[in-house]
């Protein structure tokens, strides 16, 4: 490794307007001289589900560029470290070039609004549809259920590899016990609505197993496939989803469809710990 340097250091709750209660992000600022083992050290160092580094653009449509990191290695997009990176950027003194923010990232550019809370532009979907009767039946197996158990299922790829479930009831979403050993290369969530006029509309569980996490806590990239999927259909058009309450957490994640189809995933954002990281 090179010789050690100070950087900025932020760790950001997202997803919650109550502190502790969200998905903490580790952001590192000023990355652009460390190498790839330092960044993934670091993220294995901090063992949070993700870890991010911002950089000077590349690209002149940006307004910053982020790698963002797990403790298996480096996702192309995230939705909480986008949220809480962004958050952290504009604490920093961040200024954008326009009234948007502009994210680079591995899986292109990410929009984002500040307004009425930080929101991003939900990235296309690389894979969107039912399973295989296999992949079907290897989702099942890794929840612990039944395949009748599962109402509806597809998949939602935007950088990570989610396959969603969905479930008859939130009891038998809150009471799964997932088999990681039936985890094999695909992020696997399960969802349930919520009786109508209720605060959320969905509770969510995610299990980025493959990634060496067991549980995310409250997970933007899912819900935005998610939102992708149901909003305006099988769901209202804009909605709160819930993540995260078998982890005694308070995740609450804003989806809101426009007429053109555009999905924002939004989110309270609030900083915890404000410092320095050394390498």
């Amino acid at each position: 490794m090179r010789s050690s340097a100070s950087r900025a250091f932020r760790q950001v709750d997202v997803f919650s307007a109550e502190p502790l209660l969200g998905n903490p992000v580790a952001v590192v600022h000023d990355a652009d001289d460390l190498t790839d083992e330092q960044m993934g050290a670091f993220a294995r160092w901090t063992n949070l589900s993700e870890t991010t580094f911002l950089l000077r653009p590349s690209d002149p449509a940006a307004d910053y560029r982020l790698r963002i990191f797990t403790p298996g290695g480096e996702l192309p997009f995230a939705g909480h470290p986008t949220l809480g990176s962004a958050h952290a950027w504009l604490e920093a003194g961040g200024v954008a070039r326009g009234e948007a923010l502009v994210q680079e990232c591995a899986v292109g550019l990410v929009t984002l609004r500040r307004a009425p809370r930080l929101a991003f532009q939900a990235p296309p979907l690389q894979r969107f549809g039912p399973p295989t009767p296999a992949e079907r039946a290897q989702v099942a197996a890794a929840l612990g259920i039944h395949d009748s158990a599962i109402l509806d299922i597809s998949w939602i790829v935007n950088g990570p590899r989610w396959i969603a479930a969905e479930l008859a009831t939130v009891d038998e979403v809150l009471a799964l016990t997932p088999d990681a050993s039936k985890f094999v290369d695909m992020e696997i969530a399960a969802f349930a609505r919520y009786p109508v006029g209720g605060d959320c509309a969905i509770e969510v569980r995610a299990f980025p197993v493959p990634l060496g996490i067991s549980e995310d806590p409250v997970t933007g990239s899912l819900n935005a496939g998610l939102g992708q999927w149901l909003a305006g259909s099988g769901l209202p058009s804009q909605y709160v989803a819930s993540q995260g309450t078998v982890l005694q957490r308070r995740g609450r994640v804003h989806i809101a469809k426009e007429s053109d189809g555009t999905v924002w995933v939004g989110g309270d954002t609030g900083t915890t710990l404000v410092g320095t990281a050394t390498f």
